[in-house]
This record gives structure tokens, C-alpha cells and sequence, in this order.
């Protein structure tokens, strides 16, 4: 059987799939060219993360794909209901990214808090000429510690921002449509474990109440945060986008950084990605990261093998 991981896939995950007698195609296919070698490779399994798009032109005009594979969480580049009706099994790894990206939001909130994204664009330029006035420029910074960080989306990737959260020392309220409560465990290195019961309250009330708020829903139409929801916040609240362009109007975040509503934001995500706007690039109270909340070695890693074990699973039931 012929795996065609166009976006890539670790060495684990072509090692599980090679030793199960699967032949692994590692080369990356342009899109107007990725129907014609599918089918001249008789392609069983694709894999892609973001980069593919898999479409109905796709799906109808490759009859020997049996299994999609889409490397990470969100599945908005593949046409899942489409693909399923078609008798293609479509897999995700919900699970493997999960401490990737809630490292990565804690990464933005520590740097933010102390202005570490812009201090690191001035230093070089100006740091041995003009040191002391950069001292003065990023002082005042605040601590995490005893701040309320808001998650909005309490699945897997908002529960171990939870997890870091807690650790930190802040006060966690949760808000999902779908999720009344959840435990966190907080492991130590002897072996002995915590588990905390979190309730979720209303987005409003979260609103309300954080001084900095984690994003971490699905893909979906029109704005979760407009101008409305951050008109309900708190003056000087920090917000965090590591979870898809589109829920956060960027224009609304621009106004409200500008008359200081928002005192900073930090996007891993946007709404014109791959080319976000420079109104958003430009402006030195957001900090910014190219869609890298899963591209980390141990999370492509556990991603890969996640996805080794599906398609083996599948293909033994078959």
C-alpha cells in the first residue's frame, strides 16, 4: 500500500508505518499537480497538515485514496463530509499537539508581560546607543501570577493551558459550549498527581473577569471576538490566538489596542493567513509567530506515530 505524506511526517511515524509493509512517499506535490501523481502512483493514504487543501476535485478524481490523513487538529483544508460519503476514512491527531500549543500560548504571555517581543526588535538597533531610554521604555512590566486567565474552547488544547495556567500560579475560568466540567491533573516528578475539577461559566462571565484570555476554538463563521465582546472586557486585558484566523476581528483589535482597552495580543493564527495584514505585522503591541503551535519535534513526532497507528488500525479491520 503507497502513503503519500505530501506536508511531510516524522521518522517514528515512517518507521511504524514501513515496518507494517506500508511504502512511504515523502516528496511534496504541488496542488494543481496532486491528482495526476495520486493516480499515476496509485496512492492509498494521503497525509497532509495545513499546507494541502484535499477538495471534492480531489476526492472525485482519485478513486484509489482510501484513508486521509491530516496531521494536527483542525480539518478545514480537507472536505471531511464529503470525503466520508465517498467511503474514505478520514483520520486527525486531536491529541498530539496539545502541549505544543499551550507552550506556545505561555510563551506569548510571558514575553508580552514584559514587552519581550518588541524589546528584542529595538535592542539590536538601538541598544548600545541608547540603553538607558530602553530601560525605561520596558519597565513596568506585570506578572502572570495571580491573574485571571480566561480560556475560551476547554477541549484538549485549553485544558493543558489550564495545566500551565495553574502552575503559574493564576486563576482559571474556562468557557465551551460543550464541556461542563473537567479535571486537570498536575503530575509531579515523584510520581504523585492533583486533581483539580474546573467548572465552566458563560463566555460573558469570562469576558468579564480575565485579565488575559487564551482562544482555542474550532474554525467557524463570523467573529467569537468583535467589537462588542471587547467593549465587555476589562481595560488593559492581554488576548491570545493560537487557534484559527477568523474568530478575532483584527480590525476591532487594532482600534482597541489603539485607545488602550487591550494592552497587547499575540497571534499564532490570522485572518488573511498565509499574508495577514501590516496593519497587524507593524503594530509593536502584538506579538506574532507563523502558525507554529504544533511545529515542535516532540509534537510532529507523536503525530506522526498517532497517524501510523490509525491507518494500521483501519487496514487490519478492512
Amino acid at each position: 500500500m503507497i502513503v503519500l505524506a505530501n506536508d511531510g511526517v516524522s521518522k517514528s511515524g515512517i518507521d511504524a508505518l514501513t515496518d507494517a509493509g506500508f511504502k512511504v512517499l515523502t516528496v511534496h506535490v504541488a496542488q494543481e499537480q496532486l491528482e495526476n501523481y495520486i493516480n499515476e502512483h496509485k496512492v492509498e493514504v494521503l497525509l497532509v497538515r495545513s499546507a494541502t487543501k484535499v477538495r471534492k476535485d480531489i476526492i472525485d478524481g482519485c478513486p484509489s485514496i482510501k484513508i486521509i490523513g491530516r496531521g494536527g487538529v483542525g480539518m478545514d483544508n480537507i472536505d471531511v463530509d464529503y470525503a466520508r460519503k465517498n467511503g474514505i476514512e478520514v483520520i486527525n491527531t486531536p491529541a498530539a499537539s496539545s502541549e505544543s500549543v499551550a507552550e506556545l500560548v505561555f510563551a506569548h504571555l510571558f514575553g508580552g508581560v514584559r514587552f519581550l517581543h518588541d524589546s528584542n526588535r529595538n535592542m539590536p538597533l538601538d541598544g548600545d546607543t541608547k540603553f538607558k531610554d530602553l530601560k525605561k521604555v520596558y519597565a513596568g512590566g506585570r506578572e502572570l501570577r495571580g491573574k485571571t486567565l480566561g480560556i475560551i474552547g476547554f477541549g484538549r488544547i485549553g485544558r493543558q493551558v489550564a495545566k500551565i495556567a495553574l502552575g503559574c500560579g493564576m486563576k482559571v475560568i474556562a468557557s465551551d459550549h460543550e464541556v461542563g466540567e473537567a479535571d486537570i491533573t498536575l503530575s509531579f516528578y515523584d510520581g504523585q498527581e492533583i486533581t483539580l475539577k474546573i467548572k465552566t461559566a458563560p463566555v460573558d462571565k469570562l469576558i468579564k473577569h480575565s485579565d488575559f484570555i487564551s482562544l482555542h476554538v474550532p474554525s467557524q463563521s463570523g467573529y467569537l471576538i468583535g467589537k462588542e465582546e471587547i467593549s465587555k472586557m476589562k481595560d488593559g486585558v492581554g488576548i491570545v490566538n493560537t487557534s484559527r484566523g477568523g474568530i478575532l476581528n483584527e480590525n476591532a483589535l487594532l482600534e482597541a489596542i489603539e485607545n488602550g482597552k487591550i494592552s497587547f495580543a499575540a497571534l499564532d493564527v490570522f485572518e488573511n493567513e498565509p499574508t495577514p495584514s501590516i496593519k497587524v505585522l507593524m503594530n509593536d503591541q502584538i506579538s506574532l509567530s507563523p502558525h507554529i503551535g504544533a511545529a515542535t519535534e516532540e509534537a510532529q513526532d507523536r503525530i506522526g506515530v498517532e497517524l501510523a497507528e490509525q491507518i494500521i488500525n483501519i487496514m487490519v479491520k478492512a
